[in-house]
């Protein structure tokens, strides 16, 4: 018997732009072919799921998995201003049939991170006009594919902008003070060492902060704008609302279509821990990460829960992993009781639905992946005992995909994936999943 009762939602996530490939009206791929660029590599064909989705969805299936997690790509729908792209719509219409046909449950996000390119060059993630754009293409998907879906979340990780911002103020802090302790030359990757891992994104900071002067040089012959606002930009408090605004817009908009269609977004979320005097920060942190955020988005019809790992915090800020834990690739600390303490402390304020639409660990030993669903899996059946309603489970990822800034180098997947031939291999974990059910 499964650990969760039939209807239960066990999936795995992915994002189009990590996985399908040559997403080449979007921002991001302009980004990763600049000469001064914040990536390791560019994304290239991906791991081809754009061609092989039939193949990765019949693999989920036939692992006992009943639900997916994917992106609908916003540049891919809407390459120009004002065009919509028939064919791309046919082609998440084939997706979408290809879940149906498989016993798959579809949970569609409108936009996990990348946009048009054109989008960034009329001012982007920090433009009022980007609200009513942005509606405009979610009413335009909804009225050509609401009908295969019951999901939507509209944005992915909408707080994302507001914990870059946070996280390049403490590595400018900390590249200074190594500076002043004569750490010279080393103070930028010490700096980046020591940030990269408190943010649940796969970023370059050193590479970045290195690269500032030319990529703004470089900007402004590819955008027309020196500091590009894409999604993943540090985002001012002023543009951290416009995101929800955009969210409430795009749901208007969905329900005008299509009613019953349950309606939510996601946020990226830390379990914050508080040491002896840390508990103001720690306040401070979850008001920032999460609670602000509550009167756009109380009335949604689910929440999309995405955690990772923990935030310890004492007087000074946030501290670093602890003496001899556990540190994954992206290295934070693999803590997945992380996630059992963010859907409590959610569920106090938001009393709704939730779903977790990402959690995973980014390790090459699969034992210790499957460990990790373990213990996460069973924070989620312990909230779902005390009667919170949690809908479904999604792990990140279904694949070893483009980790952002990061390229090719983590390995989040349930499938392996030789990026030479595309083959896919079957991870245990990916069965381990399906079994949960």
């Amino acid at each position: 018997m499964g650990k969760f009762e039939k209807g239960f939602l066990i999936g795995a996530a992915t994002a189009a732009h990590q996985v399908e490939g040559n997403n080449k009206s979007s921002d991001y791929w302009a980004m990763e072919h600049m000469k001064y660029t914040s990536f390791a590599e560019p994304s290239l064909d991906a791991v081809d799921h754009y061609n092989r989705y039939e193949e990765d969805i019949k693999m989920m299936a036939e692992a006992g998995l009943n639900a997916y997690r994917f992106s609908i790509e916003w540049a891919r729908i809407e390459p120009v201003k004002g065009e919509f792209d028939e064919k791309e719509i046919e082609h998440y219409r084939k997706v979408l049939e290809c879940c149906k046909k498989y016993g798959i449950e579809p949970v569609v996000t409108l936009l996990h991170f990348t946009s048009p390119k054109w989008l960034i060059e009329e001012g982007g993630w920090e433009s009022e006009e980007t609200i009513g754009l942005f509606a405009d293409y979610c009413k335009y998907v909804v009225e050509k594919l609401g009908s295969y879906m019951h999901y939507i979340c509209t944005i992915n990780e909408a707080n994302m902008g507001i914990q870059i911002a946070a996280i390049s103020a403490r590595y400018k802090a900390q590249m200074m003070e190594k500076m002043q302790q004569g750490a010279g030359s080393d103070a930028n990757k010490e700096a980046a060492e020591s940030t990269e891992g408190t943010v649940q994104v796969g970023l370059n900071m050193q590479k970045m902060m290195e690269n500032m002067q030319k990529q703004a040089e470089e900007n402004m012959e590819v955008f027309g704008v020196t500091m590009p606002q894409v999604f993943v930009s540090s985002r001012t408090p002023e543009g951290d609302i416009l995101v929800m605004k955009a969210h409430q817009a795009a749901k208007k908009a969905i329900k005008e279509v299509n009613a019953d269609l349950q309606v939510g977004l996601t946020l990226s979320l830390h379990d914050i821990q508080a040491k002896e005097g840390g508990e103001k920060r720690a306040e401070e942190e979850w008001n920032e990460e999460f609670l602000h955020y509550l009167p756009y988005i109380k009335e949604d019809d689910f929440f999309g829960l995405q955690n990772y790992t923990r935030s310890v915090i004492d007087a000074n800020g946030i501290c670093a992993v602890p003496q001899g834990a556990e540190v994954t690739q992206m290295d934070y600390e693999n803590y997945p009781q992380a996630l059992e303490a963010c859907i409590r402390k959610v569920y106090r304020e938001l009393n709704i639905p939730i779903i977790v639409t990402e959690n995973g660990i980014a390790v090459e030993d699969d034992t210790v992946r499957v460990d990790f669903i373990n213990k996460a899996t069973d924070g989620v059946a312990n909230c779902i005992a005390d009667g919170i309603l949690v809908k479904g489970y999604m792990y990140w990822s279904l694949m070893d995909n483009f980790e952002w800034q990061k390229g090719y180098s983590m390995t989040f997947g349930l499938i392996a994936v030789d990026r030479s031939t595309q083959q896919r291999t079957e991870k245990p974990s990916l069965k381990y999943l399906g079994g949960l059910i």
